[in-house]
């Protein structure tokens, strides 16, 4: 069992780093995996609790290892070499790479930000996880303080819920979302995860198309409404960016806006968004194929020169080869029993191109 005592030494941690007592103190007894009188709930809680308190002591080491790592970095800016080599050779020293270092750099600068904005008091920082601070010092003002008053209630805070807050946040002070939805939203009729999907699919649209859903969703706010909104703003968003990148859509007798509007007026926006994107798809995977040829018959033309009769089983790999480096290149189709895919590279003067 996990001792309250020693969990409760570890949630009255202060400024200073965890001692080497506090850490000595973590000395669990943990359940039995293999008692089977003991209930899956109460193994589980015993095993959480022990977790936490790990966590905790974890996050306050590692916070004050970013802020002594900090030290040494600033330390070497100043008088080192100007290139790093000193703080470099004592990451070298004590093991610890230089992704990893920075990456405790970065959540002591995340916890001094916190603490001295005046958003936490220092033993709120036992509320977080590692990533969850880092989280929170990129986050607006605004979330930071919803954040910080859930940490001092004694909340657990993971990423997930800095990045649920802050969801929240913007889908509430957004402009894209009509006065009747926010409405129903901050009196909990309309749970707020319907508007984050939204709100994420409309910024990726034009005014222009953000209209039409925004007075569609105020017209008949509901949670239905919102759903199918969400769905339409992420089809459209598909279109549009999909409808830029297929060079064959690049005809003047072709009006795009115009064919979205019928698309849309016969209910088939999913098929159309989709249609276009595989188009996108298709093309760049043909210039990939080309390239790829191009490459393969350039490697198969040395090694055909630095071979010879000295070579025989090179020369029967490149003869192996020969199907992918001819100009009808063919392979079977996986899964296709005995079906043969054949592509055709058809030479016009100096361009070639690819025909199926």
């Amino acid at each position: 069992m996990v001792q309250a005592q020693e969990v409760s030494n570890v949630i009255q941690m202060r400024r200073s780093p965890a001692s080497t007592d506090e850490i000595a103190q973590l000395n669990f007894q943990l359940p039995n995996p293999e008692d089977e009188k003991l209930p899956e709930i109460e193994f589980q809680n015993q095993v959480e609790q022990a977790w936490l308190v790990c966590d905790r002591v974890n996050l306050q080491t590692d916070i004050w290892r970013g802020r002594i790592l900090r030290a040494v970095r600033d330390r070497e800016k100043w008088y080192g070499d100007g290139r790093g080599t000193g703080f470099l050779n004592w990451l070298k020293d004590r093991e610890i790479s230089k992704s990893q270092a920075y990456s405790l750099i970065e959540l002591a600068n995340s916890a001094d930000t916190l603490l001295e904005g005046g958003y936490l008091e220092p033993e709120d920082v036992n509320q977080f996880s590692k990533r969850a601070f880092v989280e929170t010092a990129k986050s607006d003002p605004e979330v930071q303080q919803l954040v910080s008053d859930a940490a001092r209630k004694g909340d657990r805070i993971t990423r997930r819920e800095v990045r649920q807050l802050s969801d929240e946040w913007t889908a509430m002070t957004t402009d894209l979302l009509p006065v009747a939805i926010k409405e129903k939203a901050a009196d909990h009729t309309i749970p707020t995860r319907y508007l984050v999907p939204l709100v994420k699919e409309m910024k990726k649209l034009p005014e222009v198309h953000q209209n039409p859903i925004r007075e569609a969703i105020a017209e008949s706010p509901n949670v239905d409404t919102l759903k199918q909104a969400t769905a339409e703003a992420r089809y459209l968003a598909k279109y549009l960016e999909a409808a830029g990148n297929v060079q064959a859509l690049d005809n003047p007798s072709l009006n795009l806006e115009l064919a979205l509007e019928e698309a849309l007026r016969i209910g088939c926006l999913s098929s159309t968004a989709d249609l276009v994107n595989q188009a996108a798809q298709l093309e760049q995977t043909a210039v990939k194929l080309y390239l790829t040829w191009k490459r393969i018959n350039a490697l198969s033309d040395r090694l055909y020169v630095d071979s010879g009769a000295s070579t025989p089983h090179l020369r029967t790999l490149l003869s192996c080869l020969e199907t992918l480096t001819s100009e009808v290149i063919e392979t079977p189709l996986t899964g296709g029993g005995d079906r043969t895919i054949r592509l055709q590279v058809l030479s016009d003067l100096d361009d070639q191109k690819i025909e199926a």
